[in-house]
């Protein structure tokens, strides 16, 4: 029964296993080996089981006792996790740090600021989430995250505390055999409108707000990948960020399509990391946001975006 084991019972049977021996065991935890060889058979008799062959100079673990050494590792770890989540917690530290990112967010600088994170707060617990557009904003509002890093459009609504991190340029593109690219011009709404567009739009609020729309057919995605795949095929034109596209474009397997009046903003579109105004960010959040701010600045200068004002 779980009532009748301890996590000193654990501790001793690991020591064991790492030191090769009870008498090491015992020097290593300070104890003497009767009381090692005690603790061991308390442990064997509530559980029912024999942990350890005797028959030899040297005791070795029996098959069910090298599973339940490595059951045992896992609940000290488990047991070291909670004494620091609230050890961090009486200091001051959020118990979680819960993130939600838009599609449209640059991966490298994200990692590198996650690892950043982990560095810091060894400790903390993190979730993470990718969410469709939209997604992160609701997540925030849900209270299921505490920090968002996404669009706000059409523009930072009242509620949410919101900061600029860089902007990120969207420009049309299309498979170099649709007919788009053999225009040889700027294609005009009318050019445009007869073809199948191909855009990234809310999953829960597909009928919402939508921006840069210009064909009468519209295959909606949830995800920036699975719209590039389509993009890549010929099926389609879109707008897709210029760092994700420049690879297929180099290789000739996309092309830029201008287009006549194009309402993209010419600067990009703004990223921010954002949080609900009535719940502050805690120290790992403040921590995070400040370290991404100071990283962007010199991830504007490694893909085509600029630093957001």
């Amino acid at each position: 029964m779980i009532s009748r084991l301890s996590l000193d019972q654990l501790r001793v049977l690991v020591t064991i296993a790492d030191t090769g021996s009870f008498s090491a065991a015992g020097r290593a935890l300070g104890r003497a080996q009767s009381a090692i060889s005690q603790i061991v058979a308390s442990l064997e008799g509530a559980q029912g089981v024999s942990l350890f062959d005797r028959s030899s100079h040297r005791p070795r673990l029996t098959d069910i006792g090298e599973v339940l050494v490595a059951q045992a590792r896992l609940v000290l770890a488990s047991a070291a996790r909670f004494e620091a989540v609230a050890a961090n917690t009486r200091a001051g530290l959020e118990p979680e740090l819960a993130l939600a990112i838009d599609p449209l967010v640059p991966t490298a600088p994200l990692i590198d600021s996650l690892r950043a994170l982990g560095s810091a707060f060894p400790d903390l617990p993190v979730s993470f989430s990718t969410e469709g557009l939209g997604g992160a904003l609701r997540r925030l509002r849900s209270g299921s995250a505490a920090l968002a890093i996404c669009l706000l459009l059409p523009a930072v609504p009242e509620d949410i505390a919101a900061f600029p991190l860089l902007r990120i340029r969207l420009r049309a593109v299309c498979a170099p055999g649709h007919p788009l690219a053999r225009l040889g011009r700027p294609a005009t709404r009318d050019d445009l409108a007869p073809h199948v567009q191909l855009v990234l739009s809310d999953p829960v609020e597909p009928g919402g707000p939508n921006y840069g729309l210009a064909s009468a057919r519209l295959w909606r995605f949830v995800d920036l990948a699975r719209r590039l795949d389509f993009l890549l095929a010929g099926f389609g034109w879109g707008r897709m960020p210029e760092h994700l596209v420049a690879d297929a474009i180099a290789e000739g397997r996309l092309v830029w399509l201008d287009v006549e009046d194009d309402p993209t903003p010419q600067d990009g579109l703004q990223i921010y990391a954002a949080h609900r105004r009535d719940r502050l960010l805690g120290t790992a959040g403040r921590w995070l946001l400040d370290e991404l701010q100071q990283r962007l600045v010199s991830a504007s200068t490694l893909c085509p975006m600029t630093r957001g004002s």
